[in-house]
């Protein structure tokens, strides 16, 4: 499978959900802007799998992510999505160009939704509705020290002599 495959619009996306959860796999969502993969990302998004059968990534459109972190993203949307898309433990990437993913987490209906654990489950965009649809909301450790903005702020001092 090539990895555009792995990169679906909303509407093609929600049949192979439904067909996944028809077979009795459990789905795994998750989202985020992954504007630069580091070790970080990879360990949450290999935990977030393994909670279920099937993971679904929910990712910021371009659009998306300059409002939530002015000066951002650092790459555009089809190559963050086609790096999400070639993980093996990723089994389909959907854009979304809203503040939150709260339409994308009521269309798919996920079985269980995914945060770090910088997330109290209260505060996880869609927890409501995964916990009314019969789901569950969890979140994994994350690997201390790994953050993009952390990356950038290295290599700016880097690029300044500071490091």
């Amino acid at each position: 499978m090539w990895t555009k495959d792995k990169i679906l619009s909303q509407a093609e996306l929600l049949p192979v959900v439904a067909g996944w959860q028809a077979a009795g796999e459990k789905v795994v969502f998750t989202n985020g802007c992954f504007d630069l993969l580091h070790l970080g990302h990879v360990d949450y998004l290999e935990k977030a799998r393994h909670l279920g059968d099937r993971l679904v990534v929910g990712l910021n459109t371009d659009a998306s992510v300059s409002c939530l972190k002015p000066g951002r993203p650092l790459q555009d949307e089809v190559s963050r999505a086609r790096v999400l898309a070639s993980l093996l433990f990723v089994d389909a990437v959907v854009l979304f160009g809203e503040q939150t993913p709260l339409t994308l987490i009521e269309a798919v209906r996920p079985d269980i939704l995914v945060k770090g654990d910088d997330y109290q489950l209260s505060g996880i965009v869609g927890h409501e509705v995964v916990l009314q649809n019969g789901g569950q909301v969890l979140t994994v450790p994350l690997v201390a020290g790994y953050s993009t903005t952390r990356i950038v702020e290295r290599i700016l001092q880097s690029s300044q002599g500071l490091v």
